[in-house]
């Protein structure tokens, strides 16, 4: 029987068959039952596919290249599981980067090796270590999914690379004061909304009057507009904010007949992203302040809370991040978070059994 226990993986099965041609071949999977009874069935069951497929006489399953099976990841998968803003990113990552120095090879040749030197030419190309781990996490996915889709047995170790944490910018609580002062007309009311709330450029712009509920003070993010594309929110997930008395009174002045939505044109139109970025910096420019983007507003809230003193668990939720770990990257600003780690010190230092006792008994034991 081939199977084995890994440590890590688990029950393991290696089967090796031999075709009647001549032709061999050797399956390594992990057991869908992790004991020894079930990794032997599961043996007895993959050798049996395989007499059963040689038996038959089929031809033998071309393996497609990764030019090739990206067609069907980009066009067939992405289109189903991703949001526009994310095919976006696989097809471009893919034609520009992935395809033109990976891409003649089949999905069953691509090994570590290749993936290293992927690695070492984007590095010599002056791509960051986060962007390149960008590119090996779409080249991961398609090559898990061409296993799903059963092209491939299994996929080459990935070796993601040390990548710094991102730094961010954001603007202390008198420059906030003097950016909102600067501003004027609906674009006074979105830096308010995007200062008060953290909410995404997107969010904004795919906001909807029937998001707002103005007598309670909170909106509902459920949904996001990229480049015209309205979608769900980023991470899939619709959340609630409270509105500060500020934004709530900005708001209440802001109602309009326009449209639909709460930031539009004249006509009730969407507006796009690059029809907001001049008003902010004209807002910059009026209030003495250096140019940002609109992502820096969102920096600005979450920076402002954790300064504040509110816990980064409830800045998480606010923010909509997936994982606390996004939310981490704040965690410096907090007035108390080294000083109640240096408060823990005095508990553990003084407690219940105090060092001289301690001697003291140690004493005792030496004269006897």
């Amino acid at each position: 029987m081939s199977v084995r226990k890994d440590k890590r993986k688990g029950w393991l099965v290696d089967v090796v068959f031999t075709f009647p041609d001549g032709r061999t071949k050797r399956v390594k999977k992990k057991s869908p039952v992790q004991t020894k009874r079930g990794a032997e069935a599961y043996e007895r069951k993959l050798r049996v596919k395989m007499l059963d497929s040689s038996a038959t006489g089929k031809p033998r399953k071309e393996v497609p290249t990764l030019s090739k099976f990206a067609e069907y990841f980009v066009m067939t998968y992405a289109r189903t599981n991703n949001k526009a803003s994310e095919r976006k990113s696989k097809k471009m990552i893919l034609e520009r980067h992935l395809l033109p120095t990976l891409g003649r090879l089949r999905l069953d040749e691509i090994k570590m090796n290749h993936i290293e030197r992927y690695k070492a030419r984007k590095l010599k190309e002056g791509l960051s270590p986060k962007t390149i781990n960008n590119h090996l996490t779409v080249l991961r996915k398609a090559l898990s999914l061409a296993v799903e889709d059963e092209q491939i047995e299994n996929i080459p170790r990935v070796k993601w690379m040390k990548a710094r944490k991102p730094k961010f910018d954001f603007f202390d609580f008198e420059e906030a004061d003097r950016l909102i002062e600067a501003a004027d007309g609906q674009w006074r009311t979105m830096i308010i909304l995007a200062l008060k709330t953290g909410v995404r450029q997107g969010e904004i712009l795919g906001l909807r009057w029937e998001d707002v509920d103005l007598k309670s003070g909170q909106i509902h993010i459920n949904q996001g507009n990229w480049r015209g594309h309205i979608d769900t929110p980023k991470g899939g997930r619709s959340r609630t904010i409270p509105l500060s008395p500020q934004c709530l009174d900005a708001l209440k002045k802001h109602r309009h007949l326009k449209g639909d939505y709460v930031f539009c044109k004249e006509d009730g139109r969407l507006l796009t992203a690059n029809q907001c970025k001049r008003p902010l910096w004209s807002a910059c420019r009026r209030a003495g302040l250096r140019r940002i983007g609109w992502h820096v507003l969102r920096h600005t809230f979450a920076s402002h809370l954790v300064m504040r003193g509110v816990s980064l668990k409830a800045v998480q939720e606010l923010l909509g991040h997936t994982t606390i770990e996004m939310t981490m990257r704040y965690a410096h600003l907090s007035p108390d978070v080294g000083r109640e780690a240096v408060a823990r010190l005095d508990v553990q230092s003084y407690g219940p059994i105090t060092a001289p006792r301690a001697h003291a008994s140690y004493n005792r034991l030496e004269l006897q």
